[in-house]
């Protein structure tokens, strides 16, 4: 009688108190970051640990020159910075993304010099302190285990990996978000949320799109506050009768002080301040016209958006490998959990799970609505976290569970090398590099036999042939511009073939040999009506259409380039 008393009145404070009775009386249930791995000598080492491996893993890659967006925004915006300190990019429309990541850049080539190796480089330690991020939430929310073999998957990751030397944003705002992900977990029983207010503002002010997490977290907060009190104390499944009862409380959010929630909205101010510094500076908001037209005016269509919501479903369990992942994960979930000592081995504690999912459901929500280019990068804040959740979960029912992420590191790295039968970002695995090898080298043959020529060409080598900073020309060539290489595009062109005298043409995607619903016509216009997808022509039909003959012509791996020089 008197334990039966005894228990009620634990319940009852725990009721009170928004904690379970099991983390009232014992503080066992869940267990923070140790001193041994929070301490600053500790956390350096991993940093040297992680940062050493990422630059002997991309050796090959440090001196490419610059791909892409990197080419047409990111490097160009950090350029002006480091040379008039505008923080408004000057040679390049602006983008109004914030300006951290380009200061970053900056400050590295004032110190070191400006060059690719810098900017590779820097953008490496980057990444590396993403990683130790990642580990850090790992260990917190699961076990040092689960955080090596977290770490090791996100690391050679496809998109992670080619992502990581690259100068773009999404990879340093998702190491932030990490940062400040490990300082909620962490941060259970305490009120001084300064430290996820400071990361969550520092990866706002790298990417716009962070603030999606710290938004998505005090919106679970209050919709737990709400639903909370009014959920029952326990519940067994219907369909896994054998699990243990769960208590609800448990899949709440750390109570405290309910301003806490509040200081999670903190991050909006820096943004906010940013987005007024550029409105005084350039009179738009939300960047130049054309952007916001390109990655919102043109993507609120109710047809489009469950459309790139499949896609971002395939990016997230499915992309590059995910899907053995996912596919072990769920076999994995049938099974009873591993006995540790005589007990089961525990979970991700399910307010933990619950703040990841509300995270996975904001970048899905937001993404499939904007965003003209539906690309892999845009996840990496929440990608790593899946990986997260499933690796937690062979550990914990999967006898073999190291066989298992073993197999699926061997899946990432094939990736890396292999195209899938499917289109895809260039950028997203090491097809980037072929891309940039082709180019530098068409661009030295224009340099040796046709100098001073009027060259006809599309984005981004046109960029490439006009500013030798970027490291494809030494001198700038006169260019011609044109959308893309599609069959309309180039008839244009052929009715002013006296403004050029020869065209750099090249494969603005990835073709696949024998691609997946190649012949379904009504999936091609789909893509073309809300993607923005087109078909080149070959370099055969662009010369016929053009009057011209090839002069030079190189494939590699799925992709082409080629200079054609006009008849006169």
């Amino acid at each position: 009688m008197r334990q039966s008393l005894m228990a009620e009145s634990r319940m009852r404070r725990s009721t009170m108190t928004g904690r379970p009775a099991a983390q009232s009386e014992s503080k066992n249930k869940f267990q923070p970051v140790s001193s041994t791995w929070t301490a600053w000598p500790q956390q350096f080492l991993l940093f040297a640990i992680f940062f050493a491996g990422l630059m002997l893993l991309h050796a090959p890659l440090l001196r490419l020159p610059y791909f892409w967006d990197e080419a047409g925004y990111y490097i160009p915006a950090a350029r002006d910075l480091f040379l008039t300190g505008s923080f408004v990019p000057q040679s390049t429309l602006s983008n109004a993304h914030p300006p951290l990541a380009m200061a970053w850049l900056a400050l590295a080539w004032r110190v070191f010099g400006y060059s690719t190796l810098v900017t590779r480089t820097a953008m490496l330690a980057l990444s590396a302190f993403s990683l130790l991020g990642l580990f850090r939430l790992s260990r917190s929310a699961a076990n040092l285990p689960v955080a090596w073999a977290t770490a090791l998957l996100v690391a050679i990751y496809p998109v992670y990996f080619t992502q990581s030397s690259m100068a773009q944003v999404d990879l340093p705002a998702a190491g932030f978000t990490f940062w400040a992900l490990a300082a909620y977990v962490e941060d259970r029983e305490k009120d001084h949320p300064w430290k996820q207010v400071f990361w969550f503002s520092l990866a706002a002010l790298t990417k716009e799109t962070a603030i999606l997490a710290p938004l998505a977290l005090f919106g679970w907060g209050l919709v737990a506050g709400f639903i909370g009190p009014r959920l029952p104390l326990h519940s067994r499944s219907r369909l896994r009768p054998h699990i243990n009862d769960i208590r609800w409380q448990e899949i709440l959010p750390p109570s405290g002080r309910r301003s806490r929630w509040f200081y999670l909205l903190l991050p909006v101010a820096p943004l906010a301040g940013w987005y007024a510094y550029h409105y005084s500076r350039t009179g738009f908001l939300l960047g130049n016209p054309e952007f916001f037209r390109y990655n919102v005016a043109a993507t609120l269509n109710p047809l489009r958006i469950p459309l790139a919501l499949g896609m971002r479903l395939w990016q997230l369990f499915g992309y590059f490998g995910l899907y053995l992942l996912t596919f072990a994960g769920l076999l994995a979930m049938l099974r009873p959990p591993q006995k540790r000592n005589a007990s089961a081995r525990p979970r991700i504690p399910f307010w933990v799970q619950a703040a990841f999912l509300s995270l996975v459901l904001a970048y899905l929500a937001f993404m499939s609505v904007v965003g003209g280019a539906v690309l892999a990068r845009y996840m990496l804040p929440v990608v790593p976290l899946v990986i997260l959740a499933w690796v937690s979960t062979l550990w914990r029912r999967a006898r073999y569970w190291e066989l298992i992420v073993g197999a699926v590191a061997i899946a990432f790295v094939a990736g890396l090398f292999s195209n899938p039968p499917y289109g895809f970002s260039l950028e997203d695995n090491l097809a980037y590099r072929d891309y940039i090898v082709m180019h530098a080298e068409a661009s030295r043959f224009l340099a040796m036999r046709y100098p001073g020529a009027r060259v006809l060409t599309a984005w981004p080598a046109s960029d490439e042939l006009t500013r030798p900073w970027l490291d494809y020309v030494s001198q700038p060539f006169r260019v011609v511009r044109i959308e893309d290489f599609s069959a309309s595009q180039v008839d244009v062109a052929a009715r002013a073939r006296g403004q050029f005298d020869v065209a750099l043409v090249f494969s603005t995607k990835y073709e696949p040999p024998h691609a997946l619903f190649e012949n379904w016509d009504a999936w091609q216009r789909v893509k073309e009506k809300f993607f923005g997808y087109h078909r080149d022509l070959l370099p055969e039909d662009i010369a016929q259409r053009l009057g011209g003959t090839i002069a030079y012509h190189k494939e590699m791996n799925g992709q082409w380039i080629a200079v054609i020089v006009m008849a006169k």
